[in-house]
């Protein structure tokens, strides 16, 4: 099909060997790439019921048809596993360049089983994958090891000037079950624990180099289609919001609305907001705008810390969701001591939102005198240790590298842990946002704030946040045009810009399949049938899908909450617009 190589590389990572496969037309057209193609392979090919650690889970890497396209936002990536963090279906996007090069090498899906017995970085290129030892990588943090690894490549094609680059940390390596992929230094797969996956499997990095340029239906048609969206972006209200302030903006947003999780989600608001907002960041930063490549956009901060104890610190950031768990969860109320701390994670190779969670976590713990670990809320030294205990696994550090649901079980506040299916929420209370509580509860991979981005009608007053009946309707069709966003793994950034009637147009131009609306739907809905399908057999049950106790029973300043009648009706009308049974299940399966 056009806008596919119709290739797929499998790897064994135990004997160190390859096979190219080719695809078949009929699973493209019914799933399309990127997470469609993904989770039909993961269903296909995992084994029901496996340790997510262990060499017989895979790990799959995808592009999406408009990959290596002109398409502003295309330039993106998705990882696709079992997760160790939750036991259920995982996914996670980075962006950055690494997206175009995984497209030059010519594979619309690189497929990993098995595990080295020796440490590896895998070179992945038109010719298939090389092996490399990576001894004198493991144990590097991730700006060093991509370094490294790029300055190989040079060296042995120089020929080749540009290569995409993937890595992870020491908590990669030590199998914690919140490391993250990173590529270009900042950018993350940064949820639900590839990195540990990654890391049981012995790969230290993966680069991917090549010249391959993929067949469209309509070259033309896609230049064209870019060039009109570039001329329509320079007036975009958002595009120039983005561009300006960056994701930092929403803490001002966040905490008017009073949604903006703080002191481990018993508040929502921040009085030191101000501290660690878009402005603060601005002000004690120097900040260029940096976009991913085929982006006008330019949402990354660029921020070099301007003086203090951390002068000369230079990062991509902090994100909006970093600066919610590191500053508001954990009351840290100056901007460069969460780009430290930042700056940290990314080195480990840790989910900064996780970790923010879990520091929290373990502040109510030694505050309730569950744990001997001395650690209280602002203590920016004593979060530094512990984030380095979780990534190589020392003291407590063990035990909270085993993720929310494990750690809760063993301090016996399992009553007190915010989490679905164990992933933690992003800074939105479903308290105040009452869809981001649907969003919470029906997402495939855990409390996830992206495969809707339901905060955004709530915030922008398209739809009332305290609205329960009929709410669902609107959630499934925004999950679901994200959902395509997913298989052509666009930007979620370009969720205003990119409606139905310009996801078709996208789709015709790279495919040359016609759909519309409907067509488009009707792809989603097999994509979330399948995701479905994977966490039943992987042991899902419908009060997996409920809110951690303390949304429904403790109110917030405002006096709000989200009731358990309320996430049952959202929950309800949800499985019914998705053609499912009142316990959540696809009728296809029952």
């Amino acid at each position: 099909m056009k806008g596919f190589y119709n290739r797929i590389l499998t790897i064994n990572a135990s004997d160190h060997t390859f096979q190219v496969e080719a695809t078949d037309d009929e699973v493209l057209r019914k799933y399309l790439g990127g997470k469609g193609l993904s989770t039909y392979l993961l269903v296909k090919r995992n084994p029901p019921g496996v340790d997510p650690l262990s060499p017989e889970n895979h790990l799959i890497f995808s592009i999406g048809p408009v990959s290596g396209t002109s398409i502003w936002g295309s330039c993106r990536h998705g990882i696709y596993t079992k997760s160790p963090q939750t036991g259920f279906y995982s996914e996670s996007y980075s962006g950055g360049t690494v997206g175009d090069q995984m497209a030059k090498s010519g594979y619309d899906a690189v497929v990993i089983r098995g595990a080295s017995k020796e440490p590896v970085w895998i070179e992945i290129s038109e010719q298939g994958a090389a092996f490399h030892s990576a001894k004198g990588l493991w144990g590097l943090d991730t700006y060093e090891t991509e370094d490294r690894v790029r300055q190989r490549l040079s060296e042995e094609h120089p020929e080749q000037r540009k290569s995409g680059v993937m890595v992870i940390g020491p908590a990669g390596e030590n199998r914690v079950t919140y490391a993250v992929v990173e590529n270009d230094y900042w950018r993350s797969a940064g949820r639900t624990g590839a990195g540990a996956v990654m890391g049981s499997k012995g790969i230290k990095a993966i680069a991917f180099w090549g010249a391959r340029k993929k067949e469209v239906a309509d070259e033309a048609a896609l230049k064209e289609f870019s060039r009109r969206l570039a001329v329509i972006g320079k007036e975009n209200a958002g595009v120039k919001a983005y561009k300006t302030m960056g994701t930092p903006m929403l803490v001002k947003i966040v905490n008017t609305a009073g949604a903006f999780p703080t002191r481990y989600w018993h508040k929502g608001y921040y009085e030191k907001w101000e501290k660690i907002d878009a402005d603060a960041l601005h002000a004690q930063c120097d900040v260029t705008p940096h976009a991913c490549l085929k982006c006008f956009m330019a949402c990354g901060r660029l921020s070099t810390v301007k003086q203090g104890r951390h002068a000369g610190l230079k990062i991509e950031g902090p994100e909006y969701e970093t600066i919610y768990a590191l500053g508001g969860l954990c009351e840290i109320d100056r901007i460069e001591e969460i780009m430290y701390l930042n700056d940290l994670c990314d080195r480990l190779g840790l989910d900064t939102i996780s970790a923010g969670n879990l520091l929290a976590f373990a502040i109510e713990a030694s505050k309730q005198g569950r744990i001997s670990t001395k650690i209280d809320y602002g203590d920016v030294d004593a979060m530094e240790e512990l984030l380095k205990d979780i990534a190589f696994r020392r003291g407590v550090g063990e035990l909270l590298g085993k993720g929310i649901k494990v750690v809760a079980k063993k301090w016996h506040m399992e009553d007190q842990a915010i989490h679905v299916k164990g992933l933690e929420p992003a800074g939105y209370d479903p308290r105040v946002l009452k869809g981001m509580g649907l969003a919470y509860g029906s997402s495939d991979r855990g409390a996830c704030h992206l495969r809707a981005t339901f905060y955004k009608p709530e915030l922008s007053g398209l739809i009332d946040p305290d609205t329960i009946k009929g709410k669902a309707a609107m959630f499934t069709e925004w999950e679901d045009r994200l959902t395509i966003f997913d298989t052509l793994i666009l930007c979620r950034f370009y969720r205003d810009l990119y409606q139905w009637d310009e996801l078709s147009t996208i789709i015709q131009g790279a495919t040359g399949l016609s759909l519309d609306q409907e067509g488009m739907r009707a792809v989603a809905a097999n994509i979330m049938d399948a995701t479905r399908h994977f966490n039943l057999r992987e042991g899902l049950r419908p009060e997996d899908d409920c809110l951690p106790p303390r949304f429904h029973h403790e109110a917030l300043e405002s006096g709000k909450v989200i009731t358990e009648a309320d996430m049952r009706t959202l929950l309800d009308e949800y499985y019914q617009n998705r053609g499912w049974n009142k316990q959540g299940v696809p009728l296809a399966m029952t």
